[in-house]
């Protein structure tokens, strides 16, 4: 007994290969939206075998050679048998939940190679989602990125914003919606913090007939109002999450509460490539349509790949549905752009990649923000679809592998991105999608002539105007310190305009923003002056003015002079 308890336990590292009767992960060399061909591909993998020994000077010694990480290798299969990313992924989930995972991935396996599943979805993605969606070449936002002399990179977006409910989000819903269906699962429950995940899961519900549950957090709620809008018609219940940050951290969280409570009659629809696997697999295998799309496209349109791929990464499914097929490519750039939030000193931002450290969050092991004691740092970003405090494990191994790059742009950055497509192409981009455009004006100095640049244009901007609304002041282009008097001369006028009207409030801000942000064309001269004194006499009516009655003719005289 003596000798047993002073041996010393120490570790080797040996090989075993997988066994070409095990199931693996699928890969698609075929152009078709879907397809799932296995890959047999013997792999290796390193496994520890333990012995007990007296010499603890050698046991030390091999222990810390065990301890050492190998490098990470993209040869690996992604993920491995164990629903890993090299160290990231895996399944850290109650016990209640392991039965219901494994039961879905074998269902994902054997629907994999079904052709019957495979058409079905297919020709759903194709008459109800509208794919294919078009590989634009943004003609005046390349001329806006040009240098003096000419030269400067020629930029392509991916329209996943025409997609049927407006973002790439459809994608993997429709296609966990027949899953669910095959799994007798009537029941649907969701997260969402922008709202397109559950907008799109409500369509498919309704489209399939199935019972729709959306958690979302109440701060989201209130910055989505027009999507928590849209999934309420389309006939989905939506619980608003108080607790915690009230965003979609916490949404999460009380979706998988959920899940645990009625696994045995729920299909929980997770929207991102993060979570326990066999999610991570899952969703990107249903996006990566995007990048097999992307593909072809570019081989059409200029005979050749493109040189740099950008997209957003919150969760990082639309940006890994962009990347997956290029991951081989080596001579392909991968660029994923994260939110900044105020800075990334601030401590409010959602920069997971850029900042964070290895933890564990929703069942899956990845870069996270945490403190030094492991606490999940509340995160922040304009946009409610990059406000999360994790990331998919693919993304992390991505980036030790150094196969792919992440920055970040703040969110001033990114609003003015969004004010710039939406003025130089006639696209309004979500926030989301803002980002990677926002990371543009870094990019493209830096690149040689002609370098073709996709960016994954994720989402439409509709979702977003009332974000917008409060942070920019969009005045006409054509406004001149002349207009701003025009209307604040309208706003001085008691006998005009009812001085609590909500009309008035508008023009005021109007006029204040045509004074702030076209200085330089009137100075000099008289106007700066009057306008900023009828302003702040309109200003005074709000309060001291008794009501008068509403005429609009002079204000809209005035509203014809700005616009």
């Amino acid at each position: 007994m003596a000798a047993a308890a002073a041996a010393t336990s120490t570790c080797s590292p040996s090989k075993r290969h997988h066994s070409p009767n095990l199931s693996k992960p699928y890969s698609s060399p075929s152009h078709l939206p879907l397809n799932f061909r296995k890959f047999t591909s013997r792999a290796t993998r390193t496994a520890v075998s333990c012995t007990l020994a007296r010499d603890t000077a050698a046991a030390a010694a091999v222990s810390a050679a065990v301890m050492q990480e190998a490098p990470p290798s993209l040869d690996l299969p992604r993920p491995d048998s164990f629903g890993r990313f090299g160290k990231y992924g895996g399944k850290y989930v109650p016990e209640t939940l392991m039965h219901a995972l494994s039961e879905l991935e074998t269902a994902f396996h054997s629907l994999a190679g079904d052709p019957d599943f495979e058409r079905e979805l297919n020709g759903i993605l194709k008459d109800y989602v509208g794919r294919e969606s078009p590989l634009y070449f943004a003609e005046r936002l390349t001329e806006h990125y040009k240098r003096p002399d000419g030269e400067g990179p020629h930029i392509y977006l991916k329209r996943e914003d025409l997609n049927h409910t407006g973002a790439h989000k459809i994608n993997n819903a429709v296609a966990q919606a027949l899953l669910a269906k095959r799994l007798g699962k009537k029941r649907i429950i969701a997260e969402t913090g922008a709202g397109q995940h559950g907008v799109a899961t409500a369509t498919v519900c309704a489209r399939f007939g199935l019972q729709c549950i959306i958690y979302m957090g109440a701060q989201d709620m209130e910055r989505q109002a027009l999507n928590v809008f849209r999934m309420r018609l389309l006939g989905a219940e939506v619980r608003p999450v108080h607790s915690g940050t009230a965003t979609l951290k916490d949404a999460t969280s009380e979706a998988i509460r959920d899940w645990v409570t009625n696994v045995e009659t729920t299909h929980y629809i997770l929207g991102s490539v993060a979570g326990p696997h066999p999610y991570p697999m899952m969703v990107r295998e249903f996006h990566k349509v995007i990048g097999k799309e992307t593909r072809k496209q570019a081989l059409e349109k200029w005979g050749g790949k493109p040189d740099v791929l950008v997209a957003c990464v919150g969760g990082g499914s639309n940006a890994i549905g962009l990347f997956h097929d290029f991951v081989d490519d080596k001579d392909v750039r991968l660029v994923g752009v994260e939110a900044a939030g105020f800075g990334l000193d601030s401590g409010k931002h959602a920069a997971t990649l850029t900042k964070g450290e290895v933890g564990v969050l929703h069942g899956a092991m990845s870069y996270l923000l945490q403190d030094d004691d492991g606490q999940i740092i509340e995160p922040h970003s304009i946009s409610a679809g990059l406000d999360y405090p994790g990331v998919g494990p693919e993304h992390s191994f991505l980036k030790d592998t150094g196969r792919a790059e992440y920055h970040s742009v703040t969110d001033d950055e990114a609003l003015e991105a969004f004010k710039r497509l939406s003025r130089l192409e006639g696209i309004i981009p979500a926030l989301e999608t803002s980002h990677a455009l926002a990371y543009l004006e870094k990019l493209c100095p830096t690149l040689p002539n002609g370098i073709k640049v996709v960016v994954n244009c994720s989402g439409r901007g509709d979702k977003d105007v009332q974000t917008a609304i409060k942070y920019l002041q969009v005045v006409p282009y054509r406004t001149t310190g002349k207009c701003a008097v025009a209307l604040a001369v309208v706003l001085q006028d008691s006998n005009v305009l009812h001085p609590r009207s909500e009309r008035a409030c508008w023009a005021i801000q109007l006029s204040s923003a045509a004074l702030t942000e076209y200085v330089p064309c009137t100075r000099g001269s008289e106007d700066i002056g009057k306008t900023s004194a009828f302003c702040g006499d309109a200003a005074a009516a709000m309060t001291t003015y008794p009501e008068k009655p509403l005429s609009t003719s002079p204000l809209i005289a005035a509203m014809e002079l700005v616009f």
